[in-house]
C-alpha cells in the first residue's frame, strides 16, 4: 500500500477538528478525555474546555464537572494538579506509577517508610478519604499513635503534596473538586465513571495510542515528550509500548517528515482540507504543551519562550503566530486583521461573557 502524502496544513487541520476546535465535543468530559488531562496551575482549564464545546454555557463548566463526577482533579503530568476523564485517569496514573518513586533509597530514608510499608499506609488512608472529601487533617489525626505511621502525621497536616501525589498515583486519593478552595481529599470513586487503576502492560499501549489519536500525525519523540517527560515512563518502556502499537498505526509522509496515525483515522487524515482559521485559546492549552514548546510545527522559532510562560496564544491554521491579551474591554491581538480573527473574537467575548472590542496592529 503507498504512503499517504499529505501535507503539514492538512495534518494540523486533522488535529484541530480532533482536538474539538473545529466543530465543538458535546461534553467536558468528551474534551478532557480527547486532550487525556488539562492542566490547572497556570493554565485556565474552563476557557481550554469550553472553547472545544459545541454549546460552552456559561463560566463555569469545569468546576459544574467537578462538582457532579464527570470529571476529576489528581496529581498526574510534570507532578502538577490536572483535570482528568474519570474512565480514562487511571491509565495514566498507571504509568505515572510505575517508576515507584516512593521505592528510592532517598524516600525510603527521609520518610522512614520502606517500600512494603506503603500497602498498610495506603489502606489507611482509604479508609479516611472514604468518607470525602476530607482535609489532610483528618489524615493526620488518623495517622497519630500509629507505631508504624505516627511520624508521618505532620507530613499529612502540613500537608506535603510530595507524599500525597504517590497515593493519587496508585488510586488511593483523588483532590476534591473545588478549584478556588482549599486541599481536601476523597476517593477517586466519588466519580462515577472511575475505572481504576489497569495493569501497566494494559496501560502503557493504551496511553500511547491516545496520544497519537488526540496529537497525530505524531513522532515517537513527541510521544516521548508526553509520557517521558510529563509522566517519567522511561525511554525503553515507551519503546516496548510504541512496538506493541505500532500494528494499530500508518506511517504517513506529511511534507516529506515520516510521521504516524492511527490507522483508524487515516481516512480522515485523508479527506481532510485546509481552511483558513484562526483560533485564541489560554495559555499551556493542549494544543501546545501536548506536542511541546520545541515542536516547530505549532509554535515556530521566535515563539517558544512565550509559549513556555504560559502567554495566549494566537492559532492561524494551527500555529502559534502570535499572542492575544484582555485589556478591559479591549481583546488585544499581535497578528494581523482577518475575518477569521473578527469572528473569533467574537467567540471569546461569548465564552468570557462580554463584548470585546478587537485591537490589532
Amino acid at each position: 500500500m503507498a504512503t499517504l502524502r499529505v501535507t503539514r496544513g492538512q495534518a494540523l487541520a486533522w488535529r484541530l477538528g480532533r482536538q474539538h476546535l473545529l466543530v465543538g465535543a458535546a461534553d467536558a468530559t468528551e474534551v478532557v478525555r480527547t486532550l487525556a488531562a488539562v492542566s490547572v496551575f497556570g493554565a485556565d482549564p474552563d476557557l481550554s474546555v469550553r472553547r472545544r464545546l459545541a454549546s460552552p454555557g456559561p463560566p463555569g463548566e469545569v468546576q459544574r464537572a467537578l462538582a457532579d463526577g464527570r470529571l476529576m482533579r489528581t496529581f498526574s503530568f510534570r507532578g502538577s494538579v490536572q483535570v482528568m476523564a474519570p474512565d480514562t485517569a487511571g491509565a495514566y496514573l498507571a504509568v505515572r506509577a510505575a517508576g515507584r518513586q516512593w521505592a528510592r533509597r532517598s524516600w525510603v530514608e527521609h520518610y522512614r517508610l520502606a517500600a512494603d510499608d506503603w500497602p498498610d499506609l495506603r489502606a489507611a488512608v482509604r479508609e479516611v478519604v472514604a468518607d470525602g472529601p476530607v482535609p489532610p487533617r483528618a489524615v493526620a489525626d488518623a495517622l497519630t499513635g500509629s507505631a508504624r505511621f505516627g511520624h508521618l502525621a505532620r507530613e499529612f497536616a502540613e500537608p506535603n503534596h510530595t507524599l500525597l501525589k504517590p497515593l493519587a498515583w496508585q488510586g488511593d486519593i483523588a483532590l476534591g473538586p473545588d478549584l478556588a478552595g482549599p486541599l481536601v481529599l476523597q476517593s477517586p470513586g466519588a466519580a462515577p465513571g472511575w475505572a481504576g487503576i489497569p495493569d501497566l502492560d494494559e496501560a502503557g499501549p493504551r496511553t500511547v495510542l491516545e496520544y497519537v489519536d488526540a496529537y497525530g500525525p505524531t513522532a515517537p519523540e513527541h510521544v516521548h515528550h508526553w509520557l517521558g517527560e510529563g509522566l517519567s515512563a522511561g525511554r525503553k518502556r515507551l519503546e516496548q509500548w510504541w512496538h506493541a502499537v505500532r500494528d494499530d498505526l500508518v506511517e504517513v509522509d506529511v511534507g516529506g517528515e515520516p510521521r504516524w496515525q492511527v490507522a483508524e483515522r487515516i481516512d480522515e487524515l485523508a479527506l481532510t482540507r485546509a481552511e483558513p482559521t484562526v483560533v485564541l485559546l489560554p495559555g499551556k492549552d493542549n494544543w501546545v504543551v501536548g506536542p511541546g514548546t520545541k515542536d516547530a510545527w505549532v509554535v515556530p522559532h521566535g515563539h517558544g519562550t512565550e509559549m513556555t510562560r504560559g502567554v495566549n496564544p494566537v492559532l492561524v491554521d494551527g500555529v502559534v503566530a502570535g499572542t492575544w491579551r484582555v485589556d478591559g474591554d479591549a481583546l488585544e491581538a499581535t497578528v494581523p486583521p482577518s475575518e477569521e480573527l473578527s469572528a473569533e473574537a467574537g467567540r471569546l467575548g461569548s465564552l468570557l461573557g462580554r463584548a470585546l472590542e478587537l485591537r490589532t496592529p
